[in-house]
């Protein structure tokens, strides 16, 4: 197993430190696993001029899966847009066409109360967001900020083609094949021709997987519907910018946004595997973030493009002890937990493996 390993920015590196802990544990007792580092984001512009060097694209694209950290601080904020950290972001899922983002958003019973909606609104949700990740107004040309009669424009396209609609549909309902059978596809059709398209190329694939139910919802009540009921979701699949909005809103459901784990795949299962969190520059170097999501991430990556099964449910088990002994970091932490730094929750992450 090829590993391009990518701190990043900010939290990154104290995070990806302790999601490397658990991977030692499985090379500990065998597994054949190669870690090569690598810079991405404003560490990137500072040491090698660009936010995604090509040293980084040589290594990366000769591994099997890229385990990343968090991209992004201040002290970057006024570069010019090319040599912003988040351009090595979009930069890798292009160049890698990682085109599906999946976002499972799991509530562990033990952290019902940190969600801020009432348990019983919460309690037990599991649904999984999967997002076009390569196309919509995010990569779209004509783009820019142009001086039209005096005055400046900013300028951005929404496109997608029905082959890039019809791959991450197929993406999500072989995920519902797997889960609950039922699949949301969300779109704003009364108003863009764009995902009018997309509603209609969800509806031509539907015949494919009989056994999966799907329906439609326009995205501001998709929004809305995440907060008022989230169980009545299963997959829920959309476009890059609806899914970038909706999954955060989703994260917020399970307590934090620290617990929720991701995965961007190309059409052979090749994976670039993230917590969903940024960078929290506030509390970078001081050991308080949470690991778990940066944890998972490694679950998430022996599942889909390592296919060990056992080795992904070795770690769910384990994060699930942790948090069912009381271990909490700071974004969990409740009266009458214990509360551990990051290393530490990284320490009892691989004391129950």
């Amino acid at each position: 197993m090829k590993i391009c390993v990518l701190p990043g920015d900010g939290i990154g590196v104290e995070i990806v430190a302790q999601a490397l802990r658990v991977l030692d544990v499985f090379k500990s007792e065998g597994m054949k696993i190669e870690t090569e580092h690598a810079l991405l984001g404003g560490c990137a512009v500072d040491a090698a001029g660009s936010p995604y060097p090509e040293a980084t694209q040589n290594i990366a694209r000769a591994a099997d899966a890229v385990l990343l950290g968090a991209v992004g601080g201040p002290q970057w904020d006024n570069n010019p847009r090319p040599l912003r950290p988040e351009r090595g972001l979009l930069g890798i899922r292009k160049d890698l066409n990682l085109f599906a983002n999946l976002r499972p958003a799991v509530l562990y019973p033990e952290l019902a109360n940190a969600s801020t909606l009432k348990p019983e609104v919460v309690s037990g949700l599991d649904i999984m967001i999967v997002r076009e990740l390569t196309g919509d107004i995010y990569f779209g040309e004509p783009r820019g900020i142009t001086v039209e009669n005096g005055k400046r424009v900013g300028r951005n396209t929404m496109i997608y083609s029905e082959d890039e609609i019809r791959r991450i549909g197929r993406v999500a309902f072989k995920a519902a094949q797997k889960r609950n059978k039922k699949v949301c596809s969300v779109d704003k059709m009364n108003v863009l021709e764009t995902t009018q398209l997309w509603r209609d190329v969800m509806i031509e694939i539907a015949p494919e997987y009989p056994d999966v139910e799907l329906s439609h919802m326009l995205v501001d009540n998709a929004a809305m519907q995440l907060v008022r009921n989230p169980k009545q979701f299963d997959v829920m699949v959309t476009g890059n910018i609806f899914g970038d909005i909706l999954s955060d809103e989703a994260s917020m459901l399970t307590g934090s946004i620290g617990m929720l784990p991701s995965a961007s795949l190309d059409e052979n299962n090749k994976g670039m595997y993230e917590p969903c969190h940024g960078s929290a520059p506030d509390i970078a170097g001081k050991n308080l973030a949470n690991p778990l999501a940066t944890i998972l991430s490694v679950s998430m990556m022996l599942r889909y493009t390592f296919n060990d099964e056992v080795a992904a449910g070795r770690i769910d088990a384990a994060v699930k002890k942790v948090l069912a002994a009381g271990y909490r970091t700071g974004d969990i932490y409740e009266p009458g937990t214990k509360k551990v730094s990051c290393s530490e929750m990284g320490d009892q992450v691989v004391a129950a493996l």
